[in-house]
């Protein structure tokens, strides 16, 4: 072969070489299985192999079945607006769920969680309800959520409020601006909320008018259950004192009594101050229903103790020598000594004498002298037992509130004592107030704490209406001229002193009288004089009233 052929074959290889190539990289490594290219002719065939279309629906290679369809990769969700964020934040805080709810705020305390259940622990929350109302964005990195809410506290009932709930942009995303605040108002600023216990006045028995005794009566003693109390319970918000929920504790009726509420209070109050044992009792003069019995005796004393009357005593003593025919204006001697034929020696306080009087002013002046030697010389033979115990109740009376008696004079001596409330009388202050209530309604009735007067009560006894007038003459000439006078008792007071002497002690003071509808008795136990320190409380009592 020439040279020249020889130079055609080596063109010729190289061209083979080139498109053998070219072949090779576009049906890659594969040399076995490579499906041709499109439109090309499968080796060693004359038939067009057709590629799959990209939807799918074009046929597939030999021996494969249909193709899958392709799905589309899913657009990102748009971030949450804080409507979202606020949404779930009022879930999580329906359901208690603090933890998330501390997801959605921005900078959390570390004892968020704390905070909410001790809040709702300290102020009996049992279940909340939330309902957010038209949002607001000041700007575009903050919005305002207003909400209102209803918790439900145990024992006291629902409780609304409203709120703000405040949200802002943290590094692109929406969060919860959390304060005290937002769990209460009354939480700005450092206040607080409580419950707080209150009690409440529930006792077991109530005054006439159908209220509680009034404080510190003095009355415990004569009426059980006064100071019985129930629990009001007010949800407050601090420092203010503002009351936000109040839960009333439920009524209980108490029995009723035959007190008056502004009669015991008076009574009560006249005590204030007075440092010996004393009493203030007072009865209705019509009905003698009691209607009031302040006492620091203890013990019901004031209606059951026994203590010499002293002059209060010749109340009695002068009915029983105006039965005997005297009157108020019959002349009396009151010299300022007395003494009883071959008897005891009597003075009159102070050692004064008046001279002749009157009756009347004889009592006004309480006249030891005077009153010893008239029931000597006209009350021999029983006349003033009889008076007291017949007419005034100074007997045994087993149905009876009060207790007073009086025995039988034995000797002159004896007479001329109890005539002036000494030796055998002895009374309670029940008992001198049921004295008074006689005179001002002209008869004797026992005192009672009920509306009508219980089996086994004391008959009333009907007074002479003539002695009844005389001794309201006289009683009022005490306060208006005798040893009243300066006391300051009220206008129309009518009353007695008296000034009990007691072996080896002070004396007991005392005053009775009546005002209107109302008769009383005021004692003070080893306080002395009756017109320098019972009858300034009597004054007292009087004028509250």
């Amino acid at each position: 072969m020439g040279s020249r052929q020889r130079f055609r074959a080596l063109i010729a290889v190289a061209c083979a070489i080139t498109v053998f190539g070219l072949y090779a990289l576009v049906t890659g490594p594969d040399t076995g299985n490579a499906a041709p290219p499109a439109g090309a002719r499968a080796p060693g065939t004359g038939v067009m192999e057709v590629s799959p279309v990209p939807d799918g629906t074009g046929p597939a290679p030999d021996g494969a079945g249909p193709a899958p369809a392709r799905t589309p990769a899913p657009a990102p969700a748009p971030p949450e607006g804080p409507e979202q964020v606020a949404a779930r934040y009022f879930d999580a805080w329906r359901a208690g769920d603090y933890p998330a709810m501390a997801l959605l705020v921005a900078d959390p305390p570390a004892d968020f969680a704390v905070r909410h259940r001790s809040f709702d622990s300290d102020l009996r929350i049992t279940s909340i309800s939330l309902t957010p109302g038209a949002p607001s964005q000041p700007g575009a990195e903050a919005a305002e959520i207003p909400f209102t809410g209803t918790r439900e506290v145990q024992g006291m009932g629902p409780w609304d409020f409203a709120s703000v709930l405040r949200l802002a942009r943290r590094d692109g995303a929406w969060k919860v601006l959390w304060s005290p605040e937002t769990l209460h108002p009354s939480l700005a600023g450092g206040g607080s909320l409580r419950i707080v216990e209150v009690p409440v006045p529930r006792p077991a028995v109530l005054t006439a008018e159908g209220r509680p005794f009034p404080r510190d009566s003095r009355a415990g003693d004569y009426f059980t259950g006064l100071e019985g109390t129930a629990e009001d319970l007010e949800l407050r918000e601090e420092p203010s004192g503002r009351v936000l929920l109040a839960a009333r504790a439920p009524e209980r009726p108490g029995a009723r009594t035959t007190i008056s509420r502004p009669v015991q209070a008076a009574a009560a109050r006249a005590l204030d101050g007075v440092e010996q044992p004393a009493a203030v009792v007072a009865v209705d003069v019509r009905t003698g229903q009691v209607r009031a019995v302040a006492d620091t005796l203890g013990g019901k004393r004031a209606f059951t103790g026994l203590y010499p009357p002293g002059s209060t005593f010749k109340t009695v003593t002068a009915a029983a020598l105006l039965r005997s025919g005297l009157t108020p204006d019959s002349p009396v001697p009151c010299p300022a000594a007395y003494t009883l034929p071959n008897g005891r020696h009597f003075d009159n306080d102070g050692g004064t004498g008046h001279g002749t009087v009157p009756l009347s002013m004889a009592f006004a002046l309480s006249c030891n002298t005077t009153f010893a030697q008239q029931a000597y010389e006209r009350l021999r033979g029983g006349g003033l037992r009889a008076e007291a115990a017949d007419r005034f109740g100074f007997r045994e009376k087993p149905g009876d509130l009060s207790a007073c008696r009086i025995q039988e004079a034995a000797t002159a001596d004896d007479l001329g004592a109890d005539a002036i409330g000494q030796h055998s009388v002895l009374a309670s202050p029940l008992c001198m107030a049921e004295v008074a209530a006689a005179v001002a309604s002209g008869t004797w009735r026992p005192a009672i704490k009920t509306e009508q007067p219980p089996a086994g009560a004391s008959a009333p006894v009907p007074l002479d209406e003539g002695v009844a007038a005389a001794l309201r003459a006289m009683m009022s000439a005490v306060v208006v001229r005798g040893t009243a006078a300066r006391a300051g008792l009220p206008p129309d007071t009518a009353g007695k002193t008296g000034t009990a002497e007691v072996q080896g002690a002070r004396s007991h003071a005392w005053f009775i009288g009546y005002r209107g509808e109302l008769a009383f008795a005021v004692f003070v136990q080893h306080g002395g004089s009756g017109a320098a320190t019972a009858a300034p409380i009597a004054a007292r009592f009087l004028r509250a009233l």
